[in-house]
C-alpha cells in the first residue's frame, strides 16, 4: 500500500471481485444464479450488499458499483453507517446504487420491526447477496443483526459471495465462534487464508478463488496446501539399477484374528504406492498371503521379520497385552514410524520424544483428544492449534485426520500442511487402514515423515476421487485408484 496510489489494491480487489460475481450470475460459477423468468447476465439482476466496517466493506461497494455501470440493480445494506467506506460510497451512489442504513444497534428494536423485516425480504428476492460485513480483523461470530441477514440469504438458498472470506469465520485458525456466513463462492485476494482451507470454516466458505493483487507475501506461511507439481516433485521414481531395497521395503504390523482385514487393506495400500516388498509381522498372515502372496509374512514379532526402512503398526492391531509388545517392539526400532489407530493407545509420550528415527502419528480427532486429553469436540473447534500442539507434545510429525487432513512437523517455524484433494466419500471403512499403507510406503523409500505424510494423504484423496466418480466407494476401491492418482500427479 505504500508503494502503489491511495485506494490502487482495493480497485484491483474489487475488480476481480465483481468479475466473479458477473461470472456467477453469467451461470458460470459454482451455484446457479440465474432466477426462473430471468435469462443469464448482469444485466436486470439484483444484487445485495451486506456492508460492515472496514476494507472487506469497501471491496464490496466499489464491486457494487462496477456491477451498476453493467446494469445490475444494487442496494447497499449498511451495518455499521458511521464506518462504512466512504470512498465505496461515492462511488456506489455515482454509479446509480441504492443505499440502505440498516443499523446493527436497531436489529432487536421494536421500532425498526417493519424496516428489518423490509430488508429481509429484500435478500430473499435478490439474485446475489455480497458478504462485505467483517474482515481479516473480525473475530467471534456474527452480531444479531448480520447474523438475521446472513440467514435470510441461506434460508431462501440465494447465491453468496463471500469478499475475502465469510464474515464471522477466524481467518487465521479456521475456528468458528458463533454464527457465521456460508458463502457459495469466496473471493479471496492475494493469498489463501488458513481459514479457508481448514475446517469448520472451510465449510463456510464454498468454492474458493484467489484474485492476485500483486501483493509481496512475508514469510514464512502460517499453512500451505501442496499442488500436483509439489506432489510430483516429491514422489520416489526407480533407477534403471534398482532393487526392492533401493525402493524401500515397508514393514507392516496390523490386522489381528478379529481384524484381519485392516492388515489387509495396509498391505494394499503400500504394494500400490510403489514399495520395493512389504513385510508383514502378525496374526493376519493367511488372510495376507492370500490376498496379495508377494507379501513376505512372519507371525512373530516385527524385529523378527527382516530388515526394513520404515515400520507402519496399528491399524486393527487390538487393544490386548499382546498388541502392546508388538508396538514396544516396533517403537525400539531405529527406522521411522507410523503409528496409526490401536497403536496410538499405547503411546509414552517421554519415550517417542526420545527415538532418535522419525515418527509420524495418523490420529482422527477421537484419538488426538485422547492423546491431548481433552475433548473430540475441541479438537473439531480448533484443528490448527490441535495438529500444532500434538506435534509440539510428543516431537512427532502428526497427520490429523478428518474433513480437511492436516500434517504438523514438531518444528514450530514450519508450515502446516493442508491437504487439498479427497472426498465426503473418502469417509467409509478401511480408508485409514489404505493411508496409513500408502503413507509407510513413501516412509520407506525415504521421504521425510512430513512429505511422506503430505504426499500419501494427497495420493489417497485424489484415489478416492477417481474411484468415486460421483458415487460410493469402499476402501479398496480407493487402493485400487493409486496408480490413477500416480499418473495424473506425474501428468500434472
Amino acid at each position: 500500500m505504500a508503494r502503489l496510489p491511495e485506494g490502487a489494491l482495493m480497485q484491483r480487489a474489487a475488480a476481480g471481485l465483481a468479475a466473479a460475481c458477473a461470472a456467477l450470475l453469467a451461470g458460470r460459477g459454482p451455484v446457479p444464479a440465474v432466477r426462473p423468468g430471468r435469462g443469464p447476465g448482469v444485466y436486470g439482476a439484483r444484487v445485495v450488499l451486506l456492508i460492515g466496517a472496514g476494507g472487506n466493506g469497501g471491496d464490496a461497494l466499489y464491486a457494487g458499483a462496477r456491477l451498476v455501470r453493467r446494469g445490475a440493480g444494487v442496494t447497499a445494506l449498511l451495518l455499521a453507517p458511521a464506518k462504512a467506506h466512504a470512498g465505496g460510497l461515492a462511488a456506489l451512489a455515482a454509479a446509480g446504487g441504492e443505499i440502505i442504513e440498516t443499523a446493527e444497534e436497531t436489529a432487536t428494536d421494536p421500532a425498526y420491526a417493519a424496516h428489518w423485516h423490509h430488508v429481509e425480504r429484500m435478500l430473499t428476492r435478490a439474485d446475489l447477496v455480497v458478504d462485505g460485513i467483517t474482515g481479516l480483523g473480525g473475530h467471534g461470530g456474527l452480531r444479531t443483526g448480520a447474523a438475521r441477514l446472513a440467514h435470510a440469504a441461506e434460508a431462501d438458498q440465494v447465491p453468496v459471495v463471500a469478499v475475502d472470506l465469510p464474515s464471522g469465520v477466524d481467518a487465521d485458525t479456521g475456528e468458528v465462534h458463533g454464527p457465521a456466513v456460508t458463502a457459495d463462492l469466496t473471493v479471496t485476494f492475494g493469498t489463501h487464508k488458513p481459514g479457508l482451507l481448514v475446517d469448520p470454516a472451510r465449510e463456510h466458505a464454498g468454492t474458493v478463488r484467489l484474485i492476485d493483487i500483486g501483493l509481496d507475501l512475508p514469510g514464512p506461511a502460517a499453512a500451505e496446501a501442496l499442488q500436483h507439481a509439489d506432489v510430483a516433485a516429491l514422489l520416489p521414481r526407480p533407477a534403471p539399477e534398482s532393487d526392492k531395497y533401493r525402493r524401500g521395503v515397508v514393514g507392516i504390523c496390523a490386522g489381528s484374528a478379529r481384524y484381519p482385514g485392516a492388515a489387509v487393506l495396509c498391505v494394499h495400500g503400500a504394494l500400490r504406492t510403489g514399495a520395493g516388498a512389504v513385510r508383514y509381522a502378525g496374526p493376519g498372515d493367511q488372510a495376507v498371503v492370500a490376498r496379495h502372496p508377494e507379501t513376505l509374512v512372519s507371525a512373530g514379532l516385527p524385529s523378527e521379520a527382516g530388515r526394513v526402512q520404515a515400520w507402519v503398526v496399528g491399524p486393527g492391531l487390538g487393544e490386548d497385552e499382546e498388541a502392546g509388545r508388538r508396538v514396544a517392539d516396533v517403537l525400539a526400532q531405529d527406522v521411522p514410524v507410523l503409528v496409526d489407530a490401536d497403536a496410538l493407545r499405547f503411546l509414552d509420550r517421554e519415550q517417542l520424544r526420545a527415538r532418535t528415527a522419525p515418527t509420524l502419528l495418523t490420529p482422527h480427532a477421537g484419538e488426538a483428544a485422547r492423546l491431548l486429553g481433552v475433548e473430540r469436540e475441541h479438537v473439531e473447534a480448533a484443528r490448527l492449534a490441535s495438529v500444532r500442539r500434538l506435534a509440539l507434545e510428543y516431537g512427532a510429525t502428526v497427520l490429523l485426520k478428518g474433513s480437511t487432513t492436516l500434517v504438523a512437523a514438531p518444528d514450530e517455524s514450519m508450515p502446516v500442511r493442508v491437504n487439498a484433494t479427497g472426498t465426503p466419500w473418502l469417509a467409509t471403512a478401511g480408508s485409514g487402514d489404505v493411508l496409513s499403507g500408502v503413507v509407510g510406503s513413501l516412509l520407506a523409500a525415504g521421504l521425510s515423515a512430513r512429505d511422506a505424510a503430505s504426499a500419501g494423504a494427497y495420493l489417497h484423496g485424489l484415489a478416492a476421487r477417481h474411484a468415486a466418480d460421483g458415487a460410493p466407494v469402499d476402501a479398496q476401491d480407493v487402493a485400487g485408484a493409486l496408480p490413477a492418482a500416480w499418473r495424473d500427479v506425474k501428468r500434472g
